[in-house]
């Protein structure tokens, strides 16, 4: 049997809770008995994974554990931005005393002891929280070493540093399964083709946001790679790509709906605002409506739910254009909870049929 990775270990020690829990009901019920030999071959076979699984990973056995584990997560989170901002501060509180070339040192010392000190700590942290931290600090510190040597060797600021950050937050990210990382990574990745996109629309690059279609390509691209690359090893890191990648797509739709300025058409003169941002509107209320169908079919319940949260929002705010003004209040709240009302009828449907479905197909 292959050795399994944390994530892989955290779910069979799951399901081996459920497992007995739901052995416990059938015994009561009568409906499953083991004998003793029986029952004792399955505890001792589930004691001994367990322990390994504990010695390996340091998984979570109970519920307790598991809530410790939240907290645990949130104290490496909050101590990472804390290290990060501490870093960040004691560098400008001292860095006027240091001449050039202890300032380039400094950095590279920084950068390089950081990540370091992460690869250090993932062979000995079997928890990965200590590394997590780690490597958010080892993050932080490269960013700040990039951003200082620009301005020691007064370089122009260009989009081009978005790549080695990038790069970098991706490495940590799969290396130490880290997923506020990979969104790190992604975010870079999002801004750097956000950009390029609009560099060859001939804008520059720091304002490459205020023309929301140069988001469009890259969430094709961020969509794309749970696809194309294999991720059931890393467990959350599909759905953060899908998320990005909708966020990309939905977001700047629900934008360009009521801000038709902002869109490439408002160059051309047969396209005027109203036109554009109807056609946006409509295609906002079509995407929403396909992601939900596509996370449905696929079973991908991050899918789902960003299609319905965009539905809801397109739906919510064209309401709002259409009767805020001419609908007595009480009468406008009236229909919005009908609207709620008639969507959860839908979406009740649809889990019924795809049930069905499932049924069918087994």
């Amino acid at each position: 049997m292959s050795t399994p990775l944390r994530s892989e270990a955290q779910q069979r020690a799951d399901d081996i809770a459920c497992f007995q829990a739901e052995l416990a009901r059938l015994a009561g019920e009568g409906v499953l008995l083991l004998d003793s030999a029986q029952q004792q071959v399955v505890n001792e076979h589930h004691a001994a994974l367990l322990a390994g699984f504990s010695q390996q990973f340091d998984i979570d056995r109970d519920p307790q554990a598991k809530q410790l584990s939240l907290g645990m997560r949130v104290a490496s989170f909050l101590g990472a931005l804390a290290l990060a901002a501490s870093v960040f501060f004691l560098f400008y509180q001292f860095w006027g005393r240091f001449g050039e070339t202890a300032q380039v040192l400094i950095l590279l010392g920084a950068s390089l002891g950081s990540l370091g000190l992460t690869v250090w700590i993932k062979t000995r942290d079997a928890s990965a929280y200590f590394t997590k931290l780690a490597a958010l600090v080892a993050f932080a510190c490269f960013v700040l070493n990039l951003a200082m040597l620009g301005q020691i060797f007064n370089i122009t600021p260009t989009d081009r540093a978005l790549i080695p950050w990038a790069a970098l937050a991706f490495l940590l990210a799969y290396a130490c399964d880290l997923r506020l990382l990979l969104a790190a990574g992604i975010c870079c990745v999002i801004a750097f083709v956000a950009a390029r996109v609009g560099e060859w629309g001939g804008i520059y690059w720091l304002y490459s946001g205020e023309r929301p279609e140069n988001f469009f390509p890259v969430s094709v691209l961020l969509f794309a790679v749970p696809a194309l690359f294999d991720h059931r090893r890393f467990s959350g890191f599909s759905p953060i790509y899908r998320i990005f990648g909708l966020l990309c797509l939905l977001v700047p739709m629900l934008i360009l709906g009521h801000w038709g300025y902002g869109s490439y058409l408002a160059d051309f003169e047969v396209f005027d605002r109203n036109f554009t941002e109807g056609a946006y509107q409509v295609a906002g209320f079509v995407a929403s409506a396909t992601v939900i169908w596509v996370g449905a079919r696929r079973a991908w319940s991050d899918t789902v739910n960003t299609g319905i949260t965009f539905f809801v929002i397109f739906l919510y705010t064209k309401f709002f254009d259409w009767w805020w003004d001419v609908m007595p209040k009480y009468l406008f709240f009236l229909v919005l909870g009908l609207a709620a009302i008639l969507i959860l009828l839908g979406l009740k449907r649809m889990r019924r049929a795809a049930g069905t479905s499932g049924e069918t197909g087994s």
